[in-house]
Formats: structure tokens, sequence, C-alpha cells
């Protein structure tokens, strides 16, 4: 989930609404208790930000939703391991924002925990995508000036005049 908040009061009441199910502990597992009762197809587990942030916002309707809107043309952001070995395929063949295989404005890293604790994967392919995803970012800068990374993994000397 790509959400943006402008810094008003407003917000701040809709994110001290959402934080109480954030937290470990007995209010995320009852939070997470409701929110399965009341999301179709939501496996039980304890509340997580998405789907706590739309239990509140269709909960509470009057209260939130005249002021939300909710994005769902767009590719706001993708699943690191979906996209970074797919990176030149999508130079060579897609536009930013453009087509079914839109690039992504976020590559969102979920799983990874390169700072050494518990993660879904290893640290080496964590760090690799992110470089990747860096350089794949970089790249789109870089043109505006006529250059561009050779590779989407670093190296003395990795750019080169388009």
């Amino acid at each position: 989930m790509s959400f943006s908040f402008r810094n008003c009061q407003w917000s701040l009441y809709l994110l001290d609404a959402w934080a109480p199910m954030g937290p470990k502990g007995a209010v995320r597992d009852e939070a997470g208790k409701i929110l399965t009762a009341n999301l179709k197809g939501r496996p039980a587990f304890e509340a997580n930000d998405q789907s706590a942030l739309i239990y509140l916002l269709i909960s509470r309707k009057d209260e939130w939703m005249d002021k939300v809107f909710v994005e769902n043309s767009y590719y706001l952001h993708g699943y690191w391991a979906g996209l970074v070995d797919r990176y030149e395929e999508m130079m060579e063949k897609c536009h930013p924002g453009l087509g079914d295989e839109r690039w992504p404005f976020v590559t969102h890293f979920v799983g990874c925990k390169p700072c050494g604790s518990y993660g879904d994967y290893a640290v080496e392919r964590c760090l690799s995508s992110m470089e990747r995803a860096y350089n794949f970012a970089d790249n789109q800068v870089l043109k505006l000036f006529g250059f561009r990374h050779r590779g989407l993994i670093y190296c003395i000397c990795s750019v080169e005049r388009v």
C-alpha cells in the first residue's frame, strides 16, 4: 500500500485512530479479529497497516471517506521480488506509467531485513535487489542528462553517455 498525507489536523486524527491497531500485543490481536470478521477474504492474523486502514475507511465512512481518495488506476508500488529481475525487460519495451507492464512509482521491499534481523529473504538477495532498484530509478534521472548506468549492478565507472 502506498499513501500520502497532507500535513493537517484531520490527518493527525486519522493517524490517531489508525495507530492503536499497529503495536504488537492485545490491541493488535483484537483488531485483527475484527478485521478478519469484517473484510472479505482476509486470513485470520493480527492487524496490519493495510487492512486496518481499509477497515477504518469502511466502518467509519462518514468520518473519513469524504477526504480520502483511493487510487486504483495507477501502479503506485510493486512487490520487489516480482520486479527487480525484470527491470531490463521493462526498460527495453515499456515506458514509465504506461501500458499493462507499468513501472512502479515505488518498489516495495517487504520481507527484506538487511540489518540482519529475521527476514523472509537472504540478506545478499535483498541488498543486490535494492541496488538494482536504486540504479533503475537513478537511470530515470540520469537519462535527463544523457547518461545511464551500464548495468543495474554497481561497478566502477558504471555510467555511460547514451
